[in-house]
């Protein structure tokens, strides 16, 4: 029982990002946007936030730093985004250069800032924000132990961000609008919807959930940033992808891909799997086989929205 807990408490640290970081994909893919900047979004919001944890650890520590942190990292993915916006709203530019433009941007702009703030290109910080045991919550029997003890609040916060984006996405006018513009953005622009200002919606939101993921998921697995988050973005839209861009897809995509990786990364942990004596490489390369099996045997019935990628010129028809 008590590898069981461990193994599924490791999978939400892993899973809550991917979910985070699909499901901001998945707004730009449905406004129309192509977005395979997820990487250097989630490495920005990183970036800023382990920053700002780093300056104030000797000051502050707890739940009230993660939370500033969770709101830093946020808004510099908002901000980040805003460059992958402007490059395929308004001057038309190929998405996909752009997008890989940010992936190439932030992993070195990372390195550079860290070695002129610290000296060094690892950020180091330290980890004050684990929740050891949940009040009442915690007491329940098996849930208790997985969801409400050694846990974090950026856990919760992820599910209830898949919550808000499932009704936001479906239940909304601003969710009907944003995936009218990723289909036949054509039909809103004849009634007056502004394509442009939805589509730079979509873009911010997936930079702040981008963003957001970054920070969710150094804290919980490190306590260090070296200017990476281990190909974690391309992974969510892999998730995504696999997802068929609908948010209830994305969240049990989500935690299937975070198990695989909770095995790559604690199979030393796991009893059964440390005395088969397979190589440690072969653990770790799990994740992308399966993500490359998945995307195999799903390509037929992968359905994006039909207008993504391609630049929209207001009047078009």
């Amino acid at each position: 029982m008590q590898v069981f807990t461990f193994i599924l408490r490791q999978m939400f640290n892993f899973s809550i990002p991917l979910l985070l970081v699909a499901l901001g994909g998945m707004f730009s893919v449905r406004s129309g946007i192509t977005n395979i900047g997820l990487e250097g979004m989630m490495v920005f919001g990183a970036l800023v936030s382990i920053t700002f944890l780093r300056f104030t650890q000797d000051v502050m520590s707890g739940q009230l730093q993660l939370l500033l942190a969770v709101l830093i990292a946020t808004a510099s993915g908002v901000v980040f985004s805003l460059l992958h916006a402007f490059a395929s709203v308004n001057l038309k530019a190929n998405q996909i250069i752009s997008g890989q433009a940010l992936n190439t941007f932030a992993p070195a702009f990372s390195i550079f800032v860290a070695r002129i703030l610290f000296g060094e290109q690892i950020i180091l910080f330290k980890n004050t924000f684990v929740i050891e045991k949940v009040p009442v919550l915690g007491d329940i029997p098996v849930l208790g132990d997985i969801l409400f003890t050694k846990a974090y609040f950026t856990t919760y916060l992820g599910i209830a961000i898949y919550f808000v984006c499932a009704f936001v996405l479906n239940k909304t006018r601003f969710g009907l609008r944003l995936r009218a513009c990723g289909e036949y953005p054509q039909a809103p622009d004849s009634v007056g919807v502004n394509v442009y200002k939805y589509r730079y919606a979509g873009v911010m939101i997936s930079g702040a959930l981008s963003g957001l993921g970054g920070l969710v998921f150094v804290v919980p697995n490190s306590t260090n940033f070296n200017s990476t988050v281990a190909g974690y973005g391309f992974l969510a839209m892999a998730v995504m992808i696999f997802g068929q861009w609908t948010p209830i897809r994305i969240f049990f995509s989500s935690f299937f891909f975070g198990l695989m990786m909770t095995f790559a990364a604690t199979y030393s942990g796991i009893p059964f799997l440390a005395t088969l004596g397979i190589p440690s490489n072969y653990y770790k390369m799990l994740p992308y086989i399966v993500t490359i099996i998945a995307l195999f045997f799903t390509r037929n019935s992968s359905r994006a929205p039909k207008s993504e990628g391609k630049p929209f010129e207001k009047g078009m028809r």
